[in-house]
């Protein structure tokens, strides 16, 4: 079955609802008019019983009317829209005496009736809305007075009702459905304008946007919605083509060293010393190859979220003075004191792989960075329930104007000026990226030829 557009199901939502509430309406309404009128016929009727009975006496086991002749000729001349017939029996039913509009017909006397409740009987083929009110004679009943009126005329009325509310229920549906469909039209049109928009999306066209309806309602959300959900694709796209550009270069840069050491080398033959001296720079650009293609792995690794983490308690102070024994080497041959400031133990909950990345980067950039007989501080404290790691340098800081760019990939503050200064890029990029997975607070403040201080927050 061919499904209905977006459209015509809000419409015949829409109507769905309206004609259940519509149906609940017309009935209430019918039920209303019926009420009504059995109302105001069992007034006329109680009005009617009240009336004759104080147009009667009781003599002798006989109801007798006071003034017979003339109550027979007030009711041949009185018209009414629904007359009242009266009828009087005897204790057994049989009729004593009737008003003259009951002609040759006479009312139904029913034995089961509950005296003094209105019921519904019959007229012959007529039906009639009626009462058996008991005569007294002391405490002895001695006959009943019946008073009905006929049901034809509100039966008509009720009938009519009927069929107006039948003939215009489907009638007004219709105009409600058309109505909807034309008002959901007009409402969903944006809709129209997203499909639009986004067909003319594609990788090479990000630059389209859809046009916020100017009534600020669900359709307005969805629209600004979409178009951060494209800003955020274009901005994603560009750093990945940007991403893209810059390790290709990075990549080729070594492999070039590489390349034209090597065809220097075959050019003619050359004594041992000078052999060793060129394949000892070749496996240097190799190393830094390595290392390079290992961080670019890892942001890869990251940026599609494929990690999954594994958080145990881990000691602080165990992983600062492992990483400073693995730059021991640089560190003794640079001179540098590196001062240890631990109180007690600490310890944290996060993943130890991954923080080991992180202040492996940050304390190998501050050896890197620092000068000759340098001074790098490592202090772990812990305020309101916080734990926070400083590290600080003295070494040939970052420039204001650079504190911004440190995070991009490839990023290197002043590299042309500190040729002897080897690096990626890639490692505040990753110390960024890594923070961000583990919750961490990252701050660095720096200055330059003053250097650098990097705190790391982390929360108990």
């Amino acid at each position: 079955m061919q499904q209905l557009s977006f459209k015509n199901r809000i419409a015949s939502n829409y109507l769905i609802s309206t004609a259940l509430l519509i149906s609940v309406v017309f009935c209430v309404i019918y039920g209303i008019v019926r009420f009504s009128v059995y109302v105001k016929v069992n007034n006329d009727i109680k009005i009617e019983v009240s009336k004759h009975l104080k147009e009667i006496e009781v003599k002798e086991n006989c109801v007798l009317l006071i003034r017979e002749k003339q109550w027979k000729k007030m009711q041949f001349n009185k018209v009414d829209i629904s007359p009242a017939f009266i009828q009087f029996v005897d204790e057994l039913g049989a009729m004593v005496n009737k008003s003259p509009n009951l002609k040759q017909k006479k009312l139904n006397y029913y034995p089961q009736a509950i005296n003094n409740i209105l019921f519904d009987g019959k007229l012959e083929n007529t039906s009639v809305r009626q009462i058996q009110v008991p005569l007294y004679q002391n405490t002895k009943i001695i006959g009943y007075l019946i008073v009905a009126v006929s049901l034809e005329d509100s039966a008509m009325v009720l009938h009519n009702l009927f069929i107006i509310l039948l003939v215009a229920y489907p009638m007004i549906l219709l105009v409600l459905f058309l109505i909807a469909r034309f008002i959901a039209g007009r409402s969903i049109k944006p809709i129209s304008a997203i499909i639009q928009t986004s067909n003319i999306i594609t990788q090479d066209n990000l630059k389209s946007r859809i046009p916020l309806p100017q009534n600020k309602d669900e359709l307005h959300l969805l629209s600004k919605t979409i178009n951060n959900l494209l800003d955020r694709v274009e901005n994603a796209i560009e750093r990945e083509k940007q991403f893209t550009s810059d390790a290709s270069h990075e990549l080729r840069t070594p492999l070039a060293v590489i390349k034209g050491t090597l065809e220097v080398l075959v050019r003619k033959p050359r004594n041992q010393d000078e052999y060793k001296e060129k394949i000892d720079f070749c496996i240097n650009e190799v190393n830094r190859l390595n290392l390079l293609v290992d961080e670019l792995l890892l942001l890869a690794r990251f940026e599609n979220q494929k990690q999954s983490l594994k958080i145990e308690r881990v000691s602080m102070n165990a992983v600062f003075l492992d990483i400073i024994s693995r730059n021991s080497p640089l560190i003794n041959e640079k001179k540098i004191k590196c001062e240890v400031l631990f109180s007690k133990d600490f310890y944290i909950k996060t993943d130890a792989y991954l923080f080991l990345i992180i202040v492996n980067n940050i304390v190998t950039n501050a050896v890197k960075y620092s000068k000759s007989n340098g001074v790098i501080t490592f202090d772990i404290s812990e305020n309101n329930n916080k734990i926070f790691c400083i590290i600080s340098d003295c070494g040939i800081g970052i420039a204001s104007e650079d504190l911004e760019k440190i995070f991009d990939q490839f990023y290197r503050s002043k590299s042309n000026e500190h040729p002897e200064i080897k690096g990626t890029g890639l490692g505040l990029s990753i110390v960024k990226r890594l923070c961000v997975l583990l919750q961490i607070n990252l701050k660095i403040e720096s200055k330059e030829n003053q250097g650098t201080t990097v705190t790391l927050g982390f929360s108990n």
